[in-house]
């Protein structure tokens, strides 16, 4: 199986090709802006050096978020419009499961996961994990000083893209990082797709927001944001 893993939601521009098991070919570029214009010439170039031709490709995997609100758009749509054209079905693999799968069980043991993601706001996207990567809390937000008193107690390791914020609020707790790199690796969002195939779609998968964009109504806004940490105080 070929399948393509795409993800725009953070402060990268990053696809890779994923045959059989194996990364084929992978591209990660660090921006803040201009993924439309460098995505499709970067998976060209992949399919290219991967010897294969876009309609070679099987399965098509995407990060679907949470992360930055125009980045999540382009990475969906550029895969919807592939996808489409070939007739191949689509995989959302949420970004939260892409960064804790990024850890190892080594890292793990003993200690809960959790994973802060870049929301380019002060607050963080947020959600924790057990040993065995099953979710222990759902999605929510929270600052860095809200963290240590919203969290369960134990040690901690702390994966994602914004990591070093969340540690900044857990100086008093017994929280490491983890080792892998701050940005989702896009043979993992194929690998992941592959591995819920059974999920995939004809249809684009819906972004995962979790907070609303800023550009709406501020009346629209208070009434939908309700991700808030529950206090475990």
């Amino acid at each position: 199986m070929i399948v393509l893993g795409v993800d725009t939601g953070g402060a990268a521009c990053s696809a890779a090709i994923w045959r059989d098991g194996t990364t084929a070919a992978a591209d990660i570029r660090e921006m803040a802006r201009g993924h439309a214009e460098r995505l499709v010439p970067m998976i060209l170039d992949l399919c290219a050096r991967a010897k294969i031709h876009p309609r070679d490709i099987d399965l098509y995997g995407v990060t679907v978020g949470p992360g930055a609100f125009t980045g999540l758009r382009i990475g969906l749509a550029t895969v919807a419009g592939l996808a489409l054209a070939s007739g191949r079905p689509i995989v959302g693999v949420d970004s939260f499961d892409a960064f804790a799968a990024m850890t190892t069980a080594e890292e793990r043991a003993g200690r809960t996961l959790l994973v802060a993601i870049d929301s380019r706001r002060t607050e963080m996207f947020v959600r924790t994990f057990r040993e065995d990567l099953t979710p222990l809390s759902d999605p929510a937000w929270a600052s860095p000083g809200e963290l240590a008193g919203c969290l369960p107690p134990g040690p901690l390791l702390v994966a994602g893209d914004a990591a070093p914020a969340a540690l900044t609020g857990l100086a008093a707790r017994d929280a490491v990082a983890a080792r892998g790199a701050g940005r989702i690796d896009p043979a993992l969002v194929a690998a992941l797709a592959a591995r819920d195939e059974a999920k995939a779609g004809l249809l684009p998968p819906e972004p995962f927001y979790l907070r609303p964009p800023d550009a709406i109504p501020a009346a629209d806004r208070a009434a939908t944001a309700s991700g808030r940490l529950p206090d475990r105080t």
